[in-house]
This record gives structure tokens, C-alpha cells and sequence, in this order.
């Protein structure tokens, strides 16, 4: 059964959110003009300040571009719908484009390359020891054993929901060192996962930290997938989906992502949608994207061939 678990207001009562637009015009007015790994410049700012949503006010997928494009043999599975396959997989313990595909997630293709896996010793298609799903599911542990983060930290919330220790990491620093002598074994050191959440009179409050945001592209499904795993949380520990933060260290914006940027800028923000969840389910590794239904969508035009940087 569908059902919004929480209490969100009448979209005609809701308030259109300003924040992401404001965090793209801070970094065009505030950042720097760095340089990167890759073929493009950013413009760069450190620390630019949190998002705080209160899903009261809808669910937050930003209306400035579309996140809800219609499927179609190139994209079999919408882009709202893939950021929380995504997060799903990686909390599952997916590390390869195999696995991350069975949930519904394609998009990390370009960075599974023969060339990119074999310059870190690892099997084509293979995202690493030091990725989401490695770390999430299966943190190495000095006996060699392995520890499932989310499933204790679920465990931990339903014993003792007051403590402030509920923390996530997706960085497995041994995994992610570069230098003279060192091997990177990630395709991608992880940029954001960093979970912290609090339970205060039964309502559960998910803070994100980000260490690098794509903020045109990457941040706006990191997101919708944040948000969703709030309201799997909270439905996996029997608390109520109160609020998502979202803070990032280095939030950048690629010089060629600009046109996009502005075309954004120009546009009003409308109210967040409604997303439903499947109540039937309760173990939080049993969601898939199929659990998550969204309404009241109404966004701007999508903007075709922003950039990505890989």
C-alpha cells in the first residue's frame, strides 16, 4: 500500500523552496574559477552553508529542470527514479555496473571503462573496494570480517533512538589515498554519504554530508535520493520522516555547466512534489525504486546536454 507517511501539507498550501537556486547563485557570485582532474574548470566554494528541508513542505526535487523525463529506450528508468536505485544498491552493497543495473541504476557506465578499472588494478566494470557499497555494506573490519553499517545503525536507532552516535561513513581512507607508492582502489572517491541521523520525540531528522557537490547535475539527485532513504529510515525504525539536510564542503559548478545555470536562475521555483512510500515493507534493504511514488510534479522544461563531468 501507497501511502505519505508524512505529514505533508496540501500542495496548493505548500511554500516553493528558494535554496537551490540560492546555492547556485552564491557559488556564480561568491566562487572561484579552479582547476580540476578533468577537462573543464569549476567554479568552486568552500562551504557555502546547509539545506534544510522540512518534508512537511513536499518532497525535495527541484522544479528548476526536470527530474521526471519520460522514459524511453535510452532511459529505461527515469532520473528521480534512478538516484534512488542508486542509494538503494549502495546501501545493499552493490560495487559493480551489474549490480547497481539490477536495481535500476545505469548511469555510472562511463566510469566502469576497462581504462578507468585497470588503472586501479581492479576487473572492468568493478567500482572498487572503496566505493559506496563497499563501504556501507561491507566495511573491512581488522579479523578480516566485514560490518553492515546501515543494519547496525537501524538496530542501534531502535534501542537506544536518544543517541547522538547514529553516523554513516562511505570513506574507506586506506582505499582512497593517491600518491608515490599508493593505489587508488575506487573508481570514484565517494562525494557524499555521510549520514547523520537524530531522533528527537520519535521524529527522525537526516543530515547528509557532502565532501564535493556537483550542484547542476549531481546534487539535485543526491537530493531526491537522500530524501528518499529519510523516509525508508524512518519506516525501517518505526520514527516519523520529519527533515533532510543536506550539507556540502566543496560545492562547485563546471564553467561549461553555465548557460544551464542561468537558464535555471531565471526560473520561479514551484512547490515540491508528494512522494508515497510502500508501507507494506519494513526492512529497509527490502526498497527498491518501485516503493517510491511521486504526484503533484509540475516542473520547468528539462535542459537537454548539460554536461557531466567524468
Amino acid at each position: 500500500m501507497f501511502e505519505n507517511t508524512v505529514k505533508m501539507r496540501p500542495y496548493s498550501e505548500r511554500t516553493p523552496d528558494t535554496q537551490y537556486q540560492d546555492l547556485l547563485r552564491k557559488i556564480m557570485k561568491e566562487g572561484v574559477r579552479t582547476a580540476t582532474q578533468l577537462d573543464t574548470d569549476a567554479i568552486t566554494l568552500m562551504g557555502p552553508g546547509s539545506m534544510h528541508f522540512k518534508l512537511e513542505n513536499g518532497f525535495p526535487m527541484i522544479t528548476e529542470r526536470n527530474m521526471a523525463p519520460k522514459e524511453n529506450e535510452n532511459l529505461k528508468v527515469t532520473i528521480w527514479k534512478q538516484a534512488i536505485a542508486e542509494i538503494l544498491a549502495f546501501i545493499n552493497g552493490a560495487r559493480t555496473l551489474k549490480q547497481l543495473e539490477e536495481f535500476g541504476c545505469s548511469w555510472w557506465a562511463p566510469w566502469g571503462t576497462e581504462e578507468k578499472c585497470q588503472k586501479r588494478g581492479l576487473e572492468t566494470g568493478d567500482l572498487g573496494p572503496g566505493s559506496y557499497g563497499a563501504a556501507f555494506h561491507d566495511f573491512p573490519m581488522i579479523d578480516g570480517d566485514t560490518y553492515n553499517q546501515f543494519k547496525n545503525i537501524v538496530e542501534q536507532i531502535k534501542e537506544k533512538p536518544h543517541l547522538r552516535t547514529h553516523f554513516i561513513t562511505p570513506w574507506i581512507p586506506q582505499y582512497t589515498i593517491r600518491g608515490t607508492g599508493k593505489q587508488q582502489k575506487v573508481v570514484v572517491a565517494p562525494c557524499h554519504g555521510w549520514i547523520h541521523i537524530r531522533i528527537i520525540d520519535n521524529k527522525l531528522t537526516l543530515h547528509m554530508f557532502q565532501r564535493s557537490g556537483d550542484v547542476p547535475i549531481g546534487v539535485p539527485s543526491n537530493m531526491v535520493q537522500y530524501a528518499a532513504l529519510t523516509m525508508a529510515m524512518a519506516q525501517a525504525t518505526d520514527t516519523i520522516p520529519y527533515e533532510y539536510i543536506h550539507t556540502i564542503s566543496d560545492a562547485h559548478i563546471y564553467v561549461d555547466q553555465v548557460p544551464a545555470v542561468e537558464i535555471m536562475l531565471q526560473r520561479e521555483p514551484r512547490p515540491f512534489p508528494t512522494i508515497k512510500i510502500n508501507t507494506d515493507k519494513k526492512d529497509l534493504f527490502a526498497f527498491r525504486f518501485g516503493d517510491f511514488e511521486l504526484s503533484d510534479y509540475n516542473p520547468h522544461p528539462g535542459i537537454k546536454g548539460i554536461p557531466v563531468a567524468i
